[in-house]
């Protein structure tokens, strides 16, 4: 399945979103981690080539949690799917809550392609917020509660059975620079990919 492919049958009004040009077996992802939003380029998403931006830092994060990967091939066959929260860039300084809300349909659809998910990692805040946005139109409450992710870290959340991990944003370069969010990174996809492992 060409995940592109489907999530462009939505886009009727043929707007400029960035979905991932990539052929997926469904039934073989077990984790799926949200990023924030696509980059300005789509070479630069993670599956734009093999010097795409986001894989300089997400390469990284994977081998310091213990996960031997070279390639975002490598981390699909481990049963890990990796897709933004927003499908188009960002033309501010901020995520606007309306580039969340304009995404979300294409992000709920994305999730609903993969029937074997254990895991979603929320990746920053953006993330957490698109997720929130979900479960509330769903059930009425957000499924991570409102409070910083370094408080969230310990706790075991679940939505509709499959476990949430709030974590850190996985690209940019401030990301190598903030050792302390890389090292929490790694730990929580350490902690992830464990628990599809079971």
């Amino acid at each position: 399945m060409n995940v592109r492919e489907e999530l462009q049958k939505l886009n009727v009004e043929g707007e400029k979103f960035q979905f991932n040009h990539v052929e997926v077996n469904p039934k073989m992802i077990q984790a799926v981690m949200i990023n924030e939003i696509v980059p300005a380029e789509p070479e630069d998403d993670f599956y734009g080539g093999t010097e795409a931006a986001y894989l300089s830092t997400t390469i990284p994060l994977f081998q310091k949690a213990g996960i031997q990967v070279k390639t975002i091939q490598n981390i699909l066959d481990r049963g890990i799917y990796i897709t933004n929260a927003v499908k188009m860039p960002k033309t501010e300084y901020t995520v606007a809550k309306e580039s969340i809300e304009k995404s979300l349909p294409y992000l709920e659809r994305e999730l609903a392609l993969f029937p074997n998910v254990k895991v979603i990692m929320l990746m920053g805040d953006v993330a957490k917020k698109a997720f929130n946005m979900i479960s509330k139109k769903e059930t009425r409450k957000n499924a991570v509660p409102s409070i910083s992710t370094y408080k969230l870290r310990s706790s075991e959340i679940f939505y509709k059975g499959i476990r949430i991990i709030p974590s850190y944003i996985m690209t940019g370069q401030n990301l190598l620079i903030e050792k302390s969010k890389f090292e929490m990174a790694a730990e929580d996809i350490a902690s992830m990919y464990n628990l599809i492992m079971k």
